[in-house]
């Protein structure tokens, strides 16, 4: 059974930064894609960035310099780096598979969320 589990998440002032954690389970990392999605207050779930086995990263509709994703195969663990947090960062953070079948075929986590505020 494909599962992910994400930490990581907190309060944070504007500026600041966070590095969230995705523990995949059932799912090879330096295989397949895994993605970061976030979904806002009253907002559909949107990807930040997903990255592919062979390490090839696919962006969302977010500020690139910001964010950073990587991966340790190894632990089968993906990483979010999320530099210059802005309020409008305030979200649900997910990881889930990079691949919209696989994600349709399985169930999202509980994510982690961030929140930004002073």
């Amino acid at each position: 059974q494909v599962r992910f589990v994400e930490s990581g998440g907190g309060l944070v002032q504007p500026g600041g930064s966070l590095r969230l954690s995705c523990q995949a389970s059932g799912y090879i990392t330096s295989v397949y894609a895994v993605g970061w999605y976030r979904q806002a207050p009253g907002k559909e779930r949107a990807l930040v960035v997903s990255i592919s086995g062979w390490d090839e990263k696919v962006y969302g509709d977010v500020e690139k310099d910001r964010f950073t994703i990587t991966k340790d195969n190894a632990e089968n663990t993906v990483y979010l780096q999320i530099d210059d947090l802005k309020p409008k960062g305030t979200a649900i953070y997910c990881c889930n598979s990079g691949d919209s079948v696989v994600r349709a075929l399985g169930s999202w986590g509980q994510g982690t969320q961030v929140t930004v505020s002073s």
